[in-house]
């Protein structure tokens, strides 16, 4: 081997050592950034999950206070007490609760009932089931579906595939839960793209899908509406007139209950009077009559009130003559008493035509409230001209007599247009059990079966069960009218003749 070759491969050895010296320097700077930004984005990673952490802590104590509050006080127990002491404590609050359930049912239920039964129902069935019952009747709202075009090579040629990219669903959410004796009013939040009416096309696949009788929707808000859902039927049984007092409001006289436990009231006088009640034969109709009747009893005894009475079969409203002031039978008797009621109407309004614009109840200008049973008879069946002078009364006194101080109260079994002519001009109606779905239509308006007010599915044995749907009201109200027994009647009929006797109708009266 030569010197040459010698020297260069000592000069090769020299340089590859001192590559090899670069390389490994190089090297472990590179691994100490590495380590150093490995640890720069664990730390980075964990401090993202903590600040996640905390703002779902935070939203959730927002949204849910009184869950989280709840949790965090448990928490806090367990550690500082132990968790003996709380589960000691539940079951002493538990057996109260329940002592206090079986002693006193009405106390507990508004007090602690229904803010328990709430929040197990939110929990433990609307907020894990609704969205999908909305999915299933069609109340959710999917992106539509876009195509997308894209381009695949192949060998010498292209070809286009169209691909689909599929969107997410968005489902109201609720919002509130409040749970009744009967009734749960779930509170849901619509999603861009929906409408209250879109819930009311559905309200028999909801009631359906939860397993219950009914279901009606009402709006909340411009996006927010309460879907109800009817757990059992407070009207079940007969409604009892409670005992009176002195003191009564012709504008909300005592009617009966509504579907949600509350009374339900009726104006005699100011918007909203003029009331057409619809039902087949023995729906309850003298129910509805009578009841409001009882309750304003001491102001037709003190002469507040004054009741006219037309019975064209000469049986429901005799029972009760003596409480009328007026009372007719046959066509011609109808139509005097009518044309009585329209004389006094148009004095009363040449008194106090510019004075005031309703005229105060009093003694000397009473409240006229005129019973006119199974209108039909005289507005159908009997000869043309005392069925089109009948018609022409009673379209006067329903479109003057409100501030004047008349209201009508019609009852009729076949309501079609041909049979009650005026019936437009009663802006609340009362639709009892029915024989034909298209009565439902007739009597409360268009869509109001589509809401709910299943008229013609009533039983024969619920008498006095209908639905309400006029001023002030969006939905169809379901209502039981108190029951009326014989012997209440002659009571209100002594107690009204009879001015020195006090006995107040409805006193001891149960049904």
């Amino acid at each position: 081997m030569s010197g040459h070759t010698i020297g260069a491969l000592l000069l090769g050895g020299v340089g590859l050592a001192v590559v090899v010296w670069v390389l490994h320097k190089l090297g472990r700077a590179l691994a100490s950034i590495a380590e150093a930004l490995a640890a720069a984005a664990v730390v980075f990673l964990a401090l993202w999950w903590v600040l996640r952490g905390l703002g779902w802590m935070v939203k959730e104590i927002i949204s849910h206070p009184r869950t989280s509050l709840t949790v965090l006080a448990v928490a806090a127990w367990c550690y500082w007490i132990g968790w003996q002491s709380l589960a000691l404590g539940a079951a002493t609050v538990t057996a109260v609760l329940l002592m206090w359930r079986r002693c006193h049912l009405v106390s507990f239920d508004h007090w602690a009932g229904r803010v328990v039964r709430s929040w197990w129902q939110r929990w433990m069935v609307y907020t894990p089931k609704l969205p999908g019952w909305l999915h299933a009747c069609g109340l959710s709202v999917k992106d539509d579906v876009i195509p997308v075009d894209v381009t695949v090579s192949l060998v010498g040629r292209k070809k286009i595939v169209r691909k689909r990219d599929h969107q997410s669903v968005q489902v109201p959410r609720v919002r509130a839960v409040k749970s009744g004796p009967s009734w749960d009013e779930v509170r849901v939040e619509l999603v861009p793209g929906q409408k209250p009416e879109d819930f009311d096309d559905a309200a028999r696949a909801l009631a359906t899908a939860r397993k219950v009788s009914r279901c009606q929707v009402r709006e909340i808000a411009p996006n927010v509406v309460s879907i109800d859902f009817q757990r059992r039927d407070l009207l079940a049984a007969p409604v009892p007139v409670p005992a009176l007092g002195e003191s009564v409001d012709v504008r909300h006289a005592w009617a009966g209950r509504t579907e949600y436990g509350q009374d339900w009231y009726l104006p005699l006088h100011g918007s909203g009077s003029h009331t057409l009640t619809a039902g087949a034969s023995g729906a309850g109709k003298n129910s509805v009559m009578w009841c409001p009747l009882v309750s304003i009893a001491p102001a037709i005894r003190d002469g507040l009130v004054r009741v006219s009475g037309i019975d064209p079969k000469g049986m429901e409203l005799a029972y009760g003559r003596g409480i009328f002031h007026r009372y007719a039978v046959t066509p011609k008797e109808a139509l005097a008493l009518l044309d009585d009621l329209v004389g006094a109407m148009d004095a009363r309004k040449t008194e106090f035509a510019g004075r005031v614009r309703t005229v105060p109840v009093s003694t000397e200008h009473p409240l006229e409230l005129l019973e006119f049973d199974e209108i039909g008879a005289l507005t159908r069946y009997v000869d043309r001209k005392t069925r089109d002078a009948i018609v022409e009364k009673v379209a006067l006194l329903t479109t003057q007599g409100r501030a004047l101080g008349f209201t009508v109260r019609g009852y009729v079994q076949e309501p079609t247009k041909e049979t009650v002519p005026v019936r437009e001009l009663f802006p609340r109606r009362i639709c009892l059990r029915v024989t034909a779905k298209s009565h439902v239509g007739m009597v409360l308006g268009d869509q109001a079966y589509e809401r709910g007010a299943w008229a013609n599915r009533i039983e024969e044995s619920a008498a006095g069960v209908g639905y309400v749907w006029g001023e002030g009201l969006r939905e169809p109200l379901r209502v039981r009218a108190g029951w009326v027994p014989d012997e209440m009647v002659k009571a209100l009929e002594t107690y009204v003749v009879n001015k020195d006797v006090v006995v107040l109708p409805g006193e001891g009266v149960a049904a």
